[in-house]
């Protein structure tokens, strides 16, 4: 692992450890024709070729991406006093990827993937309670299968800022950037 991976890794340790709100939780930010869209997803996995995480394949961000690989995220641990902000190229991982982090999903967010059609419109949701309910019967107990469409994303950074707080108000910046011969480390000004 890259060594801003790797402290990305240890940065999101610490925050698992402190016990932060949903330390995992990064915010995703796409632009497609020029217009910026951004969510909340959750980093599944980190490993030696970016940040992984999970979505059904026919939603707006995967549109976007499709139509513009270029992304940031942004993790933000509030109660530690860091973030860190990703600029990369995502892509769409292997179904493998995608098969495993889909069963380690919680059962019922493996249903309800399989009952919503995530961002669609809907008449009510007393419809997709209905679906989920067929869903758990036709199961009954189970595994529960990957969706077809269901998929793994990979950002791929190409720069990586740590920010950390000083209580002089004169944070910490670490900036790593990626070139020809690895990743270029450099201190900006707070």
């Amino acid at each position: 692992m890259s060594e801003p991976l790797a402290l990305l890794d240890r940065w999101l340790h610490e925050a698992r450890e402190a016990g932060a709100p949903a330390p995992a939780a990064m915010t995703l930010a796409t632009a497609a024709s020029g217009q910026p869209s951004a969510r909340v997803v959750s980093l599944k996995r980190l490993d030696g070729d970016g940040l992984v995480f999970t979505t059904a394949l026919w939603t707006r961000k995967t549109e976007e991406l499709r139509a513009n690989p270029r992304v940031a995220a942004v993790f933000h641990w509030p109660t530690l006093g860091r973030q860190a902000r990703v600029e990369g190229r995502a892509e769409i991982a292997g179904r493998k990827l995608a098969e495993e982090l889909f069963a380690e999903r919680p059962r019922r967010h493996q249903l309800q993937a399989l009952a919503s059609r995530q961002g669609e419109e809907i008449e009510s949701l007393d419809q997709l309670r209905s679906r989920l309910e067929a869903l758990q019967g036709k199961l009954r107990g189970g595994p529960v299968p990957c969706p077809d469409d269901w998929g793994a994303v990979r950002v791929i950074p190409d720069r990586i800022e740590f920010w950390q707080e000083g209580e002089d108000r004169l944070h910490t910046r670490q900036l790593f950037e990626a070139d020809a011969n690895g990743w270029r480390q450099s201190l900006l000004a707070p």
